[in-house]
């Protein structure tokens, strides 16, 4: 079978799609990931950014719940199909059983909505949004409007300008302009006088950066290894009750390949570290996975019955995903790209929807798992190929609505 990217859309075939059932609709993730150009290195070349490190976690997820500050930004996310990764996919064979959905738990498309409001207004487009847009709104002299850079985060943020907006976006940097001076100054200071040197885990920690570096095959101008060695050896100094294991490798990397200034990574990950402990020091590893199971059978029964014939352990897939935010298992664009999303959710409701984007991914490559055997079905689920993080994102806020929908249905009854 061919494989070969999207053509750019027509004006006659953009009506048309805006005409489709949303059943119709819904098949656009039906695909499966079966080639990726492999441009990391080109991409990150020469990145001038820096990064952090991670601490222990326990794994945790809430399936279903009450609608929150994450479901209320997950209805009106628009995906961006327009993204610039120039992707490519192998179309799968359409199932007619599966686009058939009831009125009751009808799927949102937000890329058919987006395509509405269009043509509401068609000077409104929302789709890529530029550097040039996110310079406008990180330029601000006087305050930066964090909810338009929330909005334009959802969609994924440029490699140029995204360690400045994750500064805003998670709390480091103040939408004040006025405090930033004095705000830059004292979190050098502290970063400064914290203990950097090498720890009893150094070697380990070294060995992990090298095959961490050897696998993503990134390529920087940077002395990465050292800012990977002093921004998790200063993490574990502060805190000396967690002890070093190798995803904070994994966990780091995001930010240091992101963010400028060394202290600034260290914050970004400090913070993220501090959410991911409150949130999983409520619920055991073991319970966070017992109910990503329950969803995982509810939601995709055929793969979830696939699995168990293969005899494939997802539990142990499923206690990594959950607890260190899938950094090991995608791809560090793939990371970087997700994590957008996250941190575009206001009041860290990114937390919980994150067992809804681990069972997007498998939803997304059920029809590829499904011709593979328990070792290479395995092999796939702990190195993940480089996946269209915009449909990931769309199936994943469906699943979350479906979810809830269900839920509502059945207290009704």
């Amino acid at each position: 079978m061919l494989i070969s990217s999207p053509a750019p859309q027509s004006e006659v075939h953009r009506q048309q799609q805006q005409s489709r059932s949303p059943s119709s609709v819904s098949n656009i993730h039906k695909y499966f990931t079966a080639s990726y150009r492999n441009h990391h290195h080109s991409t990150l070349a020469g990145s001038s950014n820096s990064g952090g490190g991670s601490g222990g976690i326990g794994g945790s997820a809430h399936p279903i719940g009450s609608p929150s500050s994450a479901e209320t930004a997950a209805l009106h996310y628009n995906n961006n199909n327009n993204n610039n990764h120039h992707q490519h996919y192998l179309s799968s064979s359409n199932n007619s059983s599966s686009s058939s959905t009831s009125s009751t738990t009808r799927r949102f498309n937000y890329r058919q909505q987006q395509l509405q409001q269009q043509q509401d207004d068609p000077a409104d487009d929302s789709g890529a949004i530029t550097v040039d847009e996110y310079k406008e709104i990180l330029g601000a002299e006087v305050w930066i409007e964090i909810p338009k850079l929330r909005e334009y985060a959802r969609h994924g943020i440029p490699r140029e300008v995204r360690g400045e907006s994750w500064l805003y976006l998670f709390g480091i940097q103040d939408a004040d302009r006025s405090k930033e001076v004095s705000t830059q100054k004292q979190r050098i200071q502290d970063f400064e006088q914290m203990d950097k040197e090498p720890t009893e885990s150094t070697k380990r920690v070294r060995g992990e950066i090298s095959r961490y570096m050897r696998k993503t095959y990134i390529e920087s101008s940077r002395d990465i290894p050292r800012l990977f060695e002093e921004i998790i050896s200063a993490y574990c100094h502060q805190n000396h009750q967690v002890e070093y294991y190798p995803a904070m490798v994994n966990l780091c990397a995001p930010f240091i390949y992101s963010i400028k200034r060394e202290w600034d990574a260290y914050l970004c990950f400090e913070k993220m570290v501090n959410i991911l402990d409150e949130h999983f020091n409520e619920e055991s590893v073991n319970e966070a996975v017992a109910k990503f199971m329950t969803l995982f059978h509810t939601c995709i029964p055929d793969l979830y019955s696939y699995f168990e014939e293969e005899e494939v352990n997802i539990k142990e897939w499923a206690a990594s995903a959950l607890q260190f935010v899938l950094s090991r298992e995608l791809t560090l664009e793939n990371t970087m790209r997700l994590w957008d999303t996250y941190f575009s959710i206001p009041d860290a409701g990114w937390i919980d929807l994150h067992p809804y984007f681990c069972l997007a991914i498998l939803k997304h490559m059920k029809e590829g798992f499904e011709d593979l055997e328990e070792s290479e079905i395995r092999t796939t689920l702990m190195r993940l190929p480089a996946l269209d993080i915009d449909q990931i994102v769309n199936e994943a806020f469906n699943i979350r609505h479906e979810i809830l929908v269900r839920q509502i249905s059945d207290d009704c009854l």
